[in-house]
């Protein structure tokens, strides 16, 4: 049996540092901590098609960071899809709620880089929204 524990670790902790970043105001340093998760080669494609690389998820993060007061992420669903000796795709459900109300639910997949230091860094991450 494949061990996908801890890439499915940092899928949980990353997500855990995001909903802190979103709901708390937080300075600059722990921006930069958050972003040492993400591979400077870093590409997403979010629910809407749209493609961010690392500057734009830079970009994101600094204009939302604090502003989401309440906001909540809940994981389930994490599935192993492959592993090889310098990384893994897995992928999650993440549900996303805030003090607003707002609620949105999606698919998520993940490709990992694990660096020679043993650091596990997202290289790709491709989200799509559930119909409700």
């Amino acid at each position: 049996m494949t061990d996908y524990t801890e890439y499915f670790d940092e899928v949980i902790q990353a997500h855990e540092a995001i909903e802190r970043w979103f709901a708390v105001a937080q300075d600059e340093a722990e921006l930069e901590r958050l972003l040492t998760r993400f591979s400077p080669r870093f590409c997403m494609v979010s629910p809407l098609g749209r493609v961010l690389d690392f500057e734009a998820l830079r970009a994101l993060f600094q204009m939302a960071g604090g502003k989401k007061s309440g906001f909540r992420i809940a994981l389930s669903e994490l599935h192993g899809i492959a592993i090889h000796e310098h990384g893994a795709t897995v992928s999650y459900r993440e549900q996303q709620t805030d003090a607003s109300g707002l609620h949105t639910d999606r698919r998520s997949t993940v490709v990992f880089e694990k660096l020679a230091s043993g650091q596990i860094i997202w290289l790709h991450l491709h989200e799509t929204f559930c119909s409700v």
